[in-house]
């Protein structure tokens, strides 16, 4: 594996970026699945079309990083079936990521799909940049999550509101996991068998996925 950018703990001291590193560590990983977001269309699998971007521009740099905490599958996706991707920061763990340089009204948007509703409003960052954290509703991806920063900007995502053990866990589709798995193939960092077993650690996809099984979607 070759040496990772770091991600400086601390939150950033500018409350109002105009550019923030939206760090995927699902689908999103994949640039052709971000790509639906950005810039409108259906991604290759999935059963929802989406709106796209006040900005369509792709990120101006994607690169490999490391959240601390835990992946875990649960509720049930209506895009592609199966459990949805969830990131819990209070569990001891690595999570695999792709942090993509976007800016701060693309990110607004993205979350905004990721929410299921429109896109064009922006995002009031102050408090997850203030605290790390921000809940802004119950749904599925409504909490979000600042982990630090990378060169001064923040490093951003989005989760629910319960914790990891809070809910049940859901076992995701193959469609889900080829293209989670084949954007971290992508990413440059990690190898296939990495990747496997990382994918068929995670809760939800124990004792339903194989790394054999994950590495043959990979190929």
């Amino acid at each position: 594996m070759k040496a990772l950018p770091s991600i400086d703990p601390t939150l950033p001291l500018d409350g109002h970026p105009e550019r923030v590193w939206y760090t995927s560590y699902g689908s999103n990983i994949h640039l052709d699945r971000l790509a639906a977001y950005l810039q409108g269309g259906r991604p290759p699998g999935a059963a929802m079309e989406y709106p796209g971007c006040r900005n369509p521009a792709m990120p101006a740099r994607s690169i490999p990083v490391e959240l601390t905490g835990a992946m875990y599958f649960a509720t049930e996706s209506r895009v592609w079936g199966g459990g949805r991707a969830f990131y819990d920061p209070e569990v001891d763990g690595r999570v695999l990521a792709r942090a993509h340089l976007v800016t701060t009204d693309q990110f607004a948007d993205i979350a905004a799909q990721e929410m299921y509703r429109t896109p064009g409003r922006d995002l009031d960052l102050a408090d997850v940049l203030r605290r790390g954290r921000a809940v802004l509703g119950e749904g599925r991806y409504e909490t979000l999550v600042c982990a630090g920063q990378i060169d001064g900007l923040p490093v951003l995502t989005f989760t629910a509101p319960w914790g990891m053990n809070d809910v049940p866990w859901v076992a995701p589709s193959a469609a889900y996991v080829r293209f989670l798995a084949t954007g971290l193939l992508s990413a440059g960092a990690w190898d296939r068998e990495a990747i496997s077993s990382y994918v068929a650690a995670c809760p939800g996809a124990t004792d339903h996925w194989s790394p054999e099984e994950i590495a043959a979607l990979l190929n």
